[in-house]
């Protein structure tokens, strides 16, 4: 059934999904084939049936557009770095029919459907102010799928992720905001856990500060004061709301700039997108990192701002080398090219799930995958 009712909603979407410009109205009885037929078509399928069976629903549709093994094997004659970029492709033409199976949320912020969550608490998190709409304000109609990812991301933030690294106790949470990455994949925090600070622990720049994990755990370790930057207002109140949880606000300074504040630190620690690649939407901002901008302006600018006997520590993946995407030479030229020198390399290994699985079409490169903290100072004349 067509919906005729075009212009009576407000699309809502915080991952740049488009709003289709057709509705075809789903029901429990609706059928997964023909429901696909229309999301191939361009045409939005509203769902009015139980919510529980909307679920069922996308994972059938999922199961159906999936990216299929055979199409990998098919590609073998392709370079690793092109086969990237081609399940890449796949995968985001499948998450643009998937977000065509959409969910209405009233203009009370209700899910006028039998068996849904209420969700009022999940939009004012993902939303801010914006949710707080008056009862006469139109109603929403939002990807299920991304719905689905929004409730996921409140629960993150609610129960927040222990971090051992933090200390004991149920207070050692961190509590990731919507939208800024968070440290489930835990083993690059051992690594800034143990590396050897310098010998000046009076200053700490966070550049891309997120959750502001990392300052955390250098001010739990010594570091008396830390300068936290980042360009997205998301992640500056979500290192905020943590420093307070923490009771770490007062040893630190948050400022919303690209890379470095003014003056000079004993410690200057970033951990940049590991993928070289255009992000795709707002949240992969987190995953690639465009001509490797804040990677290599984070090494051009080091020099610039430590203390004499200051460091940088670089926390990066080599994943993208190993898939081709970045010389596996290309982190030392640049840290040569700007007078810097390497004092020491701490490495482990990947643990994260994609590593272990074996059906990951790039699971080779994933399984041998090494994280380093890169100790860099300024190189010293000989």
């Amino acid at each position: 059934m067509n919906d005729s009712t075009k212009s009576s909603f407000t699309w809502k979407s915080q991952n740049a999904i488009p709003c289709p410009l057709e509705f075809e109205l789903l029901s429990d009885q609706s059928n997964a084939d023909e429901a696909l037929s229309w999301a191939r078509q361009g045409k939005g399928l509203l769902w009015q049936g139980d919510f529980h069976l909307a679920r069922q629903m996308l994972q059938a549709l999922t199961k159906r557009a999936s990216v299929r093994k055979k199409a990998h094997r098919s590609q073998v004659s392709k370079g690793l770095a092109e086969q990237f970029h081609t399940h890449r492709l796949q995968l985001t033409q499948q998450h643009q029919l998937l977000n065509r199976l959409c969910i209405q949320i009233e203009s009370d912020h209700s899910i006028a459907l039998a068996k849904a969550p209420n969700v009022q608490d999940v939009l004012q998190h993902v939303w801010g102010s914006e949710s707080q709409l008056s009862e006469a304000s139109l109603p929403w109609r939002v990807s299920l799928k991304e719905l689905l990812g929004w409730i996921g991301a409140y629960e993150w933030f609610k129960n927040g992720i222990p971090i051992d690294e933090l200390g004991a106790g149920g207070s050692r949470k961190i509590h990731p905001h919507f939208g800024v990455f968070s440290p489930s994949r835990q083993d690059y925090l051992n690594l800034v856990f143990k590396a050897p600070l310098p010998a000046s622990k009076e200053m700490v720049f966070d550049i891309g500060v997120g959750t502001g994990v990392l300052s955390a755990i250098l001010l739990n370790r010594g570091m008396k004061h830390a300068v936290c930057t980042d360009l997205e207002n998301r992640s500056l109140a979500c290192a905020k709301d943590n420093f307070q949880r923490l009771g770490l606000m007062e040893k630190c300074t948050l400022i919303q700039t690209d890379l470095f504040p003014q003056g000079l630190a004993d410690l200057i620690i970033c951990n940049p997108p590991w993928l070289p690649g255009k992000a795709r939407s707002p949240l992969e901002r987190a995953v690639f990192d465009e001509d490797s901008h804040m990677l290599k302006g984070y090494l051009s600018g080091l020099k610039a701002h430590l203390t004499p006997q200051g460091e940088g520590w670089l926390i990066i993946s080599d994943l993208a080398a190993r898939l081709g995407l970045r010389s596996p030479t290309e982190i030392e030229e640049c840290i040569a090219l700007h007078g810097l020198e390497v004092i020491e390399r701490h490495s482990i290994l990947a643990s994260h799930p994609k590593s272990q699985s074996t059906t990951d079409p790039f699971h080779l490169a994933r399984a041998s995958e090494i994280t380093s903290l890169w100790r860099l100072g300024v190189k010293t004349s000989s």
